[in-house]
């Protein structure tokens, strides 16, 4: 019986061609490596270069020498400019980068650029104090909010970093981008353009027992459990992004309980039905400046039940759609910049859940969005 021939089998090997025309064919480009690297409270890490004619910052890292491997060359860099040593958990995102992008400097001679983007994780307060800056290449670090780093890099430096920083968040697989874009389908954090709030360090205690008298509840948010452990969170799109919050609002003279509120706002942000609500505590407000300088006043957390999950609507208040999204308790923490005492929230918040409605503990996954069409919960 005769062999099928392959068309391939008329084709010349290429290693039949000479050494160093055989290289000619092949694709070159540089090699860069950089890493997202947050504070406590999930600002972004860059740094200034004293040699960049544009001023712009850069995320931590660097040029990959000769012979290198990528995450030896962050590692390095980060050890050798910022006088840290850290590990490198993950990779976040991997961009390429074409020779004729228009945030290419003029007269660059670029052949294009391969950026592996890892994740340099979380700095404890005596880090950030010990990095130490080689004046000759380094003029200065900050720890930046995104919406504020953003605005500090070049466009396309300004999409990668939002992508790995989200993957991180979002738990989702690395980010491949080609010139700032994803090449593969869009996760929720990236199409809804979404950024973590920068809050001033606050370390506010969650009081258990019940809101003295005297004090006025402005607030009622609630961790809003689903079936699988995982809890609702809504984002409303600004000109600036997305900023995530929980479910709840201001606490109208029109309610006759805080739960009143709550029920109103998850069903007209988010089209939630909710049951079951627990008071888990509240949080001392001492001045009330965002409600207009009222004094202080008590800012209450609850957990509820979610039994149903309805079609995408407009919310009467802003006039369009929030965005609806699925997280564990510990990524619904992490997104509104409420860590540490938000993670301290959540842990209470999930092992109510657990205690009184037999919800198992969610997964690490990917944070995800919910449907249009709304879900419906077993």
């Amino acid at each position: 019986m005769t062999s099928p021939v392959s068309p391939s089998d008329h084709v010349s090997p290429r290693a039949a061609l000479p050494a160093a025309q055989y290289a000619a064919t092949r694709h070159a480009a540089w090699l860069g490596a950089a890493a997202i690297i947050t504070d406590e409270v999930g600002r972004v890490l860059l740094v200034h270069h004293t040699y960049r004619e544009d001023d712009s910052w850069l995320l931590p890292g660097g040029v990959v020498e000769a012979g290198e491997h990528p995450h030896v060359t962050c590692r390095r860099e980060i050890t050798e400019e910022q006088d840290l040593d850290l590990p490198l958990s993950a990779v976040l995102a991997v961009h390429s980068f074409s020779p004729h992008h228009p945030d290419l400097q003029p007269a660059t001679a670029c052949p294009g650029e391969i950026r592996f983007v890892f994740d340099g994780e979380t700095l404890h307060p005596d880090q950030v104090e010990a990095i130490r800056l080689p004046r000759e290449e380094l003029s200065e670090y900050a720890f930046l909010e995104t919406r504020d780093a953003v605005q500090r890099l070049r466009p396309v430096d300004g999409q990668i970093m939002l992508a790995a920083y989200r993957a991180r968040l979002g738990n989702t697989a690395t980010a491949h981008l080609a010139d700032g874009r994803h090449i593969h389908d869009v996760p929720a954090l990236d199409r809804h353009d979404v950024h973590v709030r920068y809050w001033p360090p606050w370390d506010s205690p969650l009081n258990r027992g019940p809101v003295p008298g005297p004090l006025p509840v402005q607030q009622a948010w609630a961790w809003c459990f689903v079936p699988d452990g995982r809890v609702v969170l809504v984002a409303d799109t600004g000109p600036r992004g997305a900023l995530p919050m929980l479910p709840g609002g201001t606490v109208e003279t029109t309610h006759v309980t805080p739960e009143d509120t709550l029920h109103r706002e998850a069903a007209e942000e988010a089209q939630l039905t909710l049951t079951e609500t627990v008071r888990l505590g509240w949080v001392l407000d001492e001045t009330g400046e965002v409600y207009g300088g009222v004094g202080s006043n008590a800012r209450l957390r609850l957990a509820a039940r979610v039994t149903g999950i309805g079609p995408a609507a407009v919310d009467p208040a802003s006039g369009h759609p929030f965005a609806r999204l699925l997280a564990t308790p510990a990524q619904a923490a992490a997104l509104p910049g409420w860590v540490p005492p938000g993670a301290r929230q959540a842990q209470l918040a999930a092992e109510t859940a657990r205690e009184r409605w037999g919800l198992p503990t969610a997964r690490p996954a990917a944070i995800e969005e919910i449907p249009v069409e709304g879900m419906r919960l077993s």
